[in-house]
Order: structure tokens, then C-alpha cells, then sequence
């Protein structure tokens, strides 16, 4: 049988993180572990509970929780009110795998833990992995379960906002969003693949055609 992930949920509102925690406990894939409310408390559960998982908030009573994503070597996901794209775009160069913006639905929250749960089982650390596998692992921890899912991964949201209304080059949509020109591509291709841009082809002024991206008009 396969040991449940333990999970840290670390949020000073105890109603909140009460209601995370029964969602993670009702999870099989999952044990979830007594919340902790301040840092100091979460580095304290971290070094006596040993979680495989976190699920933190953005700003805490005494400190910074995505701060603390960045220097804790465990897998996290940043749950917070903020929707400023500072705040995301910082929680994610913090290596927070996903950013879910509160209040959200339950189902928001499951549908993340049952697509990292599979992740975990893909990407395996008792074994060496192929290309292949570890695409489709990213693929399984990014994708929405529909096109107008509110738990889109956090890096789509932010290359959306950075596509804004206008038509733009994956090379300029990479760098208003402060990431890799790789990793907007490859979210691009698949926000075209949902049908939420539109992939247009313009000749440039080397005559070499370049795809240029623009949200879908409804």
C-alpha cells in the first residue's frame, strides 16, 4: 500500500485552514497534518512532521509565507487573497508549483491535490525518468480541468495577463510575464490547444515567419 503525502497546511485564519485540512483528510492519497498558524510554527511542523507537501499562504502574522516557500526544499503550493500579478509572479520564482487565489470551491482544491498526487506517482524519486515522462508529469500538475476553470495554473494566469487584448510574439509575452520564452511557449500551445488564444502566422521583416498569439474573441 501505497504512504499517503503528508500535508502541512500553514494559514492564520483557523477557520481557513480547518477547512483545508478536512479537504486534504478526505483525500485518500493524503494524510493531513494539525495546520500551523504562524512561520515559526510551520518550521517547527516541518522539521518534526517531515511534509511532502504545503500548502501556504501568501502573508502570515509573523512574516512572509512565500519567503518561506523559497527556502523550505518541499513541494508547495501558495494559497492566498492576493491577486496582484507581483505577488503570483513572486510566488512562483519562489518555486511554488501552483498559486489558487481565495475564496475558492472545494473542488478547486481537490482537483489540485489529485492532479499533484498523480505528478508524485510519474515523477517518482526512487527511479530515473524519461523526457517523456517528465512532460507529461507537468502536464498533469498544470492542466485545468476545463477552459474556464478558476484553478488554471497560476503561470497560464499570468501569461494571460500578459497577452492582454492585443496580439503579441511568444518572445514579448515572455518577457512582460518574467518567464522563460520556452515556458510561455509551452503554455501558449496549450492555451491554443483549450481554445482560449489564437495562434497567427506574420512574416517579419527577415521574410522568416513568426507565430504571433492573441486571445480568442467570443
Amino acid at each position: 500500500m501505497t504512504t499517503p503525502l503528508r500535508v502541512l497546511v500553514v494559514d492564520d485564519d483557523f477557520r481557513v485552514a480547518g477547512l483545508h485540512r478536512e479537504i486534504v483528510a478526505e483525500r485518500s492519497a493524503y494524510r493531513a497534518l494539525e495546520p500551523a498558524r504562524t512561520l515559526a510554527d510551520a518550521t517547527a511542523a516541518v522539521r518534526s512532521e517531515h511534509p511532502d507537501l504545503l500548502l501556504v499562504d501568501a502573508y502570515l502574522p509573523d512574516g512572509d509565507g512565500i519567503a518561506f516557500v523559497r527556502e523550505t526544499p518541499i513541494d508547495a503550493f501558495v494559497l492566498s487573497a492576493a491577486t496582484d500579478a507581483a505577488t503570483v509572479r513572486r510566488a512562483l520564482r519562489a518555486g511554488a508549483l501552483g498559486y489558487l487565489v481565495k475564496p475558492f470551491e472545494r473542488r478547486t482544491l481537490v482537483d489540485v491535490l489529485d492532479r499533484y498526487a498523480r505528478f508524485r506517482n510519474v515523477l517518482d524519486e526512487q527511479r530515473t525518468v524519461s523526457q517523456d515522462e517528465i512532460d507529461r508529469a507537468l502536464g498533469i500538475l498544470h492542466a485545468a480541468s476545463d477552459t474556464s476553470s478558476v484553478s488554471r495554473s497560476a503561470t497560464e494566469q499570468v501569461i494571460l495577463g500578459a497577452l492582454g487584448d492585443d496580439e503579441s510574439s511568444a518572445s514579448e509575452i515572455a518577457d512582460r510575464a518574467g518567464v522563460s520564452r520556452a515556458t510561455a511557449q509551452r503554455h501558449l500551445a496549450a492555451l491554443a490547444t483549450r481554445g482560449i488564444v489564437e495562434v497567427r502566422l506574420r512574416y517579419g521583416t527577415t521574410g522568416r515567419p513568426e507565430h504571433r498569439y492573441a486571445r480568442r474573441r467570443t
